[in-house]
C-alpha cells in the first residue's frame, strides 16, 4: 500500500506517524494545492488529509485510490457522490476534540469575564508594586455562578459545555438549529428568548443552511447588554460586520472567536479593526488542537487503515 498524506503540517508537525509506516510506503507533504494533490494522489492507495477538495476534478487520475482519511469531523471537501461511483471508501473521525474544545470555550470566557489582560497588565506594569491596597477593584468582574448561559447547538462537544457550566452554578437553555434536538435535563428555547436570556452565549453548531448567517446584527441587537458571545462552531455562523458593529455600539459585553469566515484570516476581515482584547478576544483556529486531541485523532485515522486493509485482505 501508498499511503500519501496531502496536508500532513495541518495535525501539526510534533505528531509521531511513524505507525503508518507498517502498512507500506508512506509519503507526506506539509501541504497542498488541489493542483498539486491531482498529480500526488496519481499513484496512492490511501490518501490523508484535511482540508483538501477530492473530487472528479482532483482525483480523476488516481486509479489505484481505494480509501480517503479525512483528519477531522466535517467532510464538506468530498465529492460522496463521486467516490461512492468509483468505489473510493472514506472515513472521518468524530469525538476527538470534545474536551479540548470545551475548555478552550471557559478559557475564552474566563479571559473576558474576569478581565485577566488588564489585572495582568496592571501588575506587570509595576502599578502594584507601588499601589497601597492589596486588592485593586478598578475593573469589577462577576460570578458565572447564577448566570444563564445559552448554547446554540447542543451536539457532543455543546453538551460538554453544558455539564460543565452547570458545574459551575449557571442555568443552561440552549436553541436546536435543526429543531430536532431534544436534550434531556436542559431547557430548549426558541433562538429569540435564547438570545435575550443568556448572560453567556456560546455557539458548538455546524455550519449549514440553519446557521450561516444565524449571528447578525438583529440577533446582537436582541442579547444582554453586557453579555458574551463564544463562537466555536463556524466561522460564517456569525456576520463579523454585524459583529463589529455590536461590539463598538456596546450592544454585548464582549466576544471570543475561534472560527472566522476565512482562515487564515482575511486582511480586510473588519474585527482586525477591534484592538481591545478586553471586548474582543480571537485564536486562530485552535480549540481543537490540544496534542492529546490531536494524539486520538490520528491513532483513529491508523486504526480505520488497519481495519480498512484487513478487510481489503481477506
Amino acid at each position: 500500500m501508498k499511503i500519501v498524506f496531502l496536508d500532513a503540517k495541518s495535525i501539526g508537525e510534533d505528531m509521531d506517524l511513524s505507525g503508518f509506516e507498517r502498512f507500506g510506503e508512506v509519503v507526506r507533504y506539509g501541504f497542498s494545492t488541489p493542483e498539486e494533490a491531482r498529480e500526488r494522489m496519481k499513484d496512492a492507495d490511501i490518501v490523508i488529509l484535511n482540508k483538501i477538495p477530492v473530487n472528479e476534478e482532483t482525483a480523476n487520475e488516481a486509479n489505484h485510490l481505494k480509501l480517503i482519511c479525512v483528519t477531522a469531523t466535517g467532510t464538506d471537501n468530498l465529492d460522496k457522490e463521486y467516490l461512492e461511483k468509483r468505489g473510493i471508501a472514506w472515513r472521518n473521525v468524530a469525538g476527538y476534540s470534545t474536551e479540548t474544545v470545551a475548555q478552550h470555550t471557559f478559557a475564552m470566557l474566563f479571559y473576558l469575564t474576569e478581565k485577566l489582560r488588564y489585572y495582568d497588565e496592571y501588575v506587570k506594569s509595576g502599578a502594584y508594586a507601588g499601589d497601597v491596597m492589596f486588592t485593586h477593584f478598578d475593573n469589577l468582574f462577576h460570578e458565572i455562578s447564577g448566570k444563564t448561559w445559552g448554547i446554540i447547538g447542543m451536539g457532543t462537544i455543546g453538551k460538554r459545555v453544558a455539564d460543565i457550566a452547570k458545574l459551575f452554578g449557571c442555568h443552561v437553555v440552549y436553541y436546536s438549529t435543526s429543531g430536532k434536538n431534544n436534550q434531556e435535563g436542559y431547557e430548549r428555547v426558541e433562538l429569540e428568548t435564547l438570545l435575550s436570556c443568556s448572560d453567556i452565549l456560546s455557539v458548538h453548531a455546524p455550519l449549514n443552511e440553519n446557521t450561516r448567517g444565524l449571528m447578525n446584527l438583529e440577533a446582537f441587537s436582541r442579547m444582554k447588554r453586557g453579555s458574551i458571545f463564544l463562537n466555536l462552531g463556524r466561522g460564517p455562523i456569525v456576520v463579523e460586520e454585524d459583529l463589529k458593529q455590536a461590539l463598538e455600539q456596546k450592544m454585548i459585553g464582549g466576544a471570543g472567536l475561534d472560527v472566522l469566515s476565512q482562515e487564515p484570516m482575511s486582511p480586510e476581515n473588519p474585527l482586525l479593526e477591534i484592538q481591545d482584547s478586553s471586548r474582543l478576544l480571537i485564536t486562530p483556529h485552535i480549540a481543537w488542537a490540544s496534542v492529546e486531541a490531536r494524539t486520538r485523532l490520528m491513532k483513529t485515522i491508523e486504526n480505520q487503515v488497519e481495519e480498512f486493509i484487513t478487510q481489503e485482505m481477506k
